[in-house]
């Protein structure tokens, strides 16, 4: 369990204050996580990591002399969002681009993703890359799917050597892809992990059993074994990881058998003992192996084991010095700058400026335009509302087969965003105005998949919508039918692939059809609202096709997905509060 806290829902930014502090000697915060205390030297390529707290040593203990100028910082099991990727990429870059690098999780995908794009056009030429080792989550023919587990630390570190060897930017990426296609990863649990402020963990192992193939946001196991014996265990991490070398191959492996946070060094040290054996007489050679916590989940109990094979190039960027908070290999001073040259010292006020000045709002430019951005308001404090009160429910619903933090970044997203709703209300901003802020608050604070999709969702809305003016209800309907296919577009899911889409795309299509039948909005919104209710309520009985439910398919079958839950409840929010105003 997770004991020490003070409000459950600031953990991770309480937890990055300290890990700053204790870490001055090679890391200074910046918006949105933190880089190296030396400015990346001129004419070197950036290696950004990052992802969801929860996983110390990984993200922000690899940043240093040697590994990765910077660390994008989420929220507990959740992706940063695409505006602190981007944040800390720009104070990363030295001039000749970034490489943003992270675990293959849709919510990293999208939220890296979208700001190697927005970098990209800011003139920081910027390129994302996925790890994707973890075998247990994906079959070989579906390898792109896999998710990045333990395998996240050779790839960082292998893009991070190539970088300080002086490689261009195409290079590091063909580094860091190199280094992912000949690593192998394969997990167990024998307890699951607990969220801070949480009574329960978000997954149980039985009493006597292990679970095979978990995901270190706290996705339980795809299967559970009988609880072995060290030398059990161990042949059961090399077969399985063995049995998924690479093709052409060689005989010369990197080697990490990783804790997740609740095993001990000692047990550890005992599972390695038989797994160097094991490896030595498959014939393998194990170059400068690694026993210990590299990439947690918390408090879990259990651990993996990661094989990547090596080549001349990746022996060498594997071996190579470097100097950070949790990882040092000799050959690197402490202030060093990284080995081939020395950079700047940063000064205090040097990452002031996270974001580029973003274009102005246009105000509303008249009484029926501010009437109309206070009901948008209304909605969202409803929303808000709803959600925080299904908090638990929906993290409940989450855990069955994914993370457990639907809930908990629903109520960060939707409460950022009616906050910022209302200040631009205030400032007589008109409702596309209105929803824009909000979109920007909900996937800023948010973080994850949830809150890119909300964020792209409010944006999607407020296309439709004449500036400065109030929404007819024809144009309400279009920027919700718009807000659904910008999902379909970002996200790559579809309806029956067991998301919020299944909610949202029924909604969509039932209020335009009642729209176009002539009801007002508050009647055509209340007569869609139930449609999405009972398409959520639907997705029970479907198998996820993709996200981190997908692994672990048939567990989720007999339980709604979370997100097209969510969406049912905040549709109906919206329909109370229309039907008590005056709409078009």
């Amino acid at each position: 369990m997770t004991r020490l806290f003070n409000d459950p829902a600031r953990f991770s930014e309480d937890a990055l204050a300290g890990f700053i502090d204790a870490s001055a000697r090679w890391v200074t915060g910046v918006p949105g996580g933190v880089v190296r205390t030396t400015k990346t030297r001129k004419g070197k390529v950036a290696v950004v990591v990052g992802g969801g707290a929860g996983h110390y040593p990984a993200f922000w203990g690899t940043v240093g002399a040697g590994f990765a100028d910077g660390a994008v910082a989420g929220n507990v099991f959740t992706s940063p969002s695409t505006a602190e990727a981007a944040s800390v990429a720009r104070a990363a870059d030295g001039g000749a681009g970034v490489v943003l690098i992270t675990g293959n999780y849709a919510g990293d995908v999208l939220n890296f993703g979208l700001a190697a794009q927005r970098l990209t056009t800011e003139g920081i030429e910027t390129r994302y890359v996925a790890v994707t080792d973890d075998v247990a989550s994906a079959s070989k023919d579906e390898i792109t799917k896999r998710r990045g587990i333990a395998g996240d630390f050779p790839v960082f570190k292998a893009a991070a050597a190539a970088a300080e060897e002086g490689a261009d930017l195409d290079e590091v990426v063909a580094a860091a892809h190199r280094c992912n296609d000949a690593t192998r990863s394969l997990g167990v649990a024998f307890a699951g992990c607990t969220l801070p402020g949480a009574d329960e963990p978000l997954f149980t192992v039985t009493e006597g059993m292990m679970g095979v193939g978990l995901g270190i946001h706290g996705e339980p196991g795809i299967s559970e074994d009988p609880m072995p014996t060290a030398d059990e265990l161990a042949a059961r991490l090399v077969e399985g990881v063995l049995a998924e070398a690479p093709e052409g191959a060689g005989s010369k492996v990197a080697a990490i058998l990783n804790g997740l946070g609740g095993t001990k060094y000692d047990e550890l040290f005992v599972v390695w003992a038989t797994v160097a054996r094991l490896l030595r007489e498959a014939g393998l050679e194990i170059v400068e192996p690694e026993v210990g916590e590299l990439v947690t989940s918390l408090d879990m109990a259990g651990c993996s084991l990661t094989l990547t094979w090596l080549d001349e190039d990746l022996e060498r960027w594997w071996r190579a010095p470097a100097d950070t908070p949790a990882y040092r290999k000799a050959g690197v001073g402490a202030a060093s700058g990284g080995p081939g040259g020395t950079g700047e010292e940063r000064a205090a006020d040097d990452e002031e400026v996270s974001a580029p000045a973003g274009p102005a709002i246009i105000a509303a430019a008249d009484d029926a335009a501010r009437e109309a951005s206070r009901t948008v308001v209304a909605a969202l404090e409803a929303i808000a509302g709803v959600v925080a009160e299904a908090e638990e429910e929906l993290g409940r619903i989450d855990a069955v087969a994914g993370d457990g933090d639907h809930g908990r970044g629903m109520v960060k997203g939707s409460s950022a965003a009616q906050v910022a709703a209302a200040a631009a209300a205030d400032d007589g901003v008109a409702p596309a105005g209105v929803l824009i802020a909000a979109a920007d608050q909900w996937a800023a604070r948010a973080g994850g998949t949830s809150g890119v999709l909300w964020g792209a969702l409010l944006t999607g809305i407020a296309g439709a919508f004449d500036d400065g003016a109030a929404p007819t209800a024809a144009q309400v309907g279009r920027g919700v039918t718009a807000g659904y296919e910008a999902l379909v577009r970002l996200g790559g899911a579809r309806r029956g692939d067991k998301t919020m889409l299944d909610a949202l795309g029924p909604f969509a299509e039932h209020l335009a059809e009642r729209l176009e039948a002539g009801d007002d909005l508050a009647s055509a919104w209340a007569a869609a609202a139930p449609v999405a209710v009972s398409a959520g309520e639907d997705t029970a009985a479907m198998t996820p096709r993709i996200g981190r439910a997908r692994p672990l398919a048939e567990r989720s079958v007999g339980t709604p997905d979370a997100g097209a839950t969510s969406m049912g409840l905040c549709v109906t929010a919206v329909g109370a509060v229309l039907a008590g105003r005056d709409t078009p």
